[in-house]
């Protein structure tokens, strides 16, 4: 019988439930926008997110400078301290910035981080494994792992991620849903290569249903970062062992689903974000914003869904 989304005993409660992944508005000289960055948490924050990711791959963190990324957390953290917690992206190609990084979210406030391995020579396991480990030794702060191969070109085996399991301060995965029918079976391999306190999560909004389904801790998701209700109600009927309205709800945001998979997420939520006026901030370049016609297709499925 799979297990909804509880956290295993003892991990922290971000390591569970919905986690939302706002963008970060910057204007066109990636500056950060601090009081469109504070809106966007506090829709979360006011919703009732389970936990808020910051400067994750829908937060641009490849694209911010460290000072930015830090003035991105402190501008988070003072509307979520105390009401809910923030994991924070600490990604960067060499390991003294990624450790840096993770420094700067620990004295900025940030509960967790959330690291993936950014790459421009491919990286070997046992690397990837000494770069996490040196990371997670920087501070006291328990560590994700991001496990996202279409932006790094690494996936992490059972195996690594086993290993990584059992090291002090890393305590959960990101990871991609697999295909419906393969959520189940992937789940089940991770889940028997991991500790037993090690929370599963995963990201890839139109399979994160089932893969909460099947076992999985934590919904790391993009459109709750922007559309939070829809997704709590989603989260909240797995979590009530209410399959198949989940199954339902999460049936009823397919248009919005194929906006992603056919523009990509990252795109279309940054459309999103302007259509319903929370912020005029568009992608940095080189990445351009929709056009036009295609602007017009995502205002007439947010219409159509009633998320203005």
């Amino acid at each position: 019988m799979p297990v909804p989304i509880f956290a295993p005993e003892g991990i922290m409660n971000l390591f569970s439930g919905l986690s939302a992944f706002p963008i970060t508005p910057c204007n066109e000289a990636g500056e950060v926008d601090v009081e469109a960055l504070q809106r966007l948490v506090e829709r979360l924050v006011h919703a009732g997110v389970d936990s808020t990711g910051l400067l994750g791959s829908t937060g641009s963190y490849p694209y911010l400078a460290r000072a930015e990324r830090r003035l991105a957390i402190e501008a988070a953290v003072e509307i979520t301290r105390g009401r809910v917690p923030l994991l924070v992206g600490v990604g960067a190609l060499r390991t003294d910035d990624a450790v840096a990084l993770a420094q700067d979210a620990r004295t900025a406030g940030a509960d967790a981080l959330l690291l993936a391995p950014v790459s421009y020579i491919p990286l070997l396991e046992d690397e990837v494994f000494a770069h996490f480990t040196t990371v997670a030794a920087a501070t006291d702060l328990p560590l994700c792992v991001y496990n996202n191969p279409a932006t790094t070109g690494l996936t992490f085996s059972p195996a690594l991620l086993g290993r990584l399991s059992r090291v002090p301060n890393i305590r959960a995965a990101k990871n991609p849903a697999a295909a419906p029918d393969e959520m189940a079976a992937l789940h089940d391999r991770l889940k028997g290569a991991t500790a037993a306190d090690f929370s599963l999560g995963y990201s890839g909004d139109w399979h994160a249903t089932e893969a909460l389904i099947a076992g999985g801790t934590t919904w790391y998701s993009v459109a709750a970062g922007l559309f939070p209700e829809p997704c709590m109600r989603i989260a909240r009927a797995v979590q009530a062992g209410e399959y198949e309205q989940a199954r339902r709800l999460n049936a009823e945001l397919e248009p919005l689903w194929a906006l992603f998979r056919r523009y990509s997420s990252y795109r279309v939520i940054h459309a999103a974000a302007q259509l319903i006026g929370v912020t005029d901030a568009r992608p940095p370049q080189p990445i351009l914003p929709l056009p036009a016609e295609v602007h017009a297709e995502v205002a007439q499925v947010i219409a159509r869904l009633g998320l203005e």
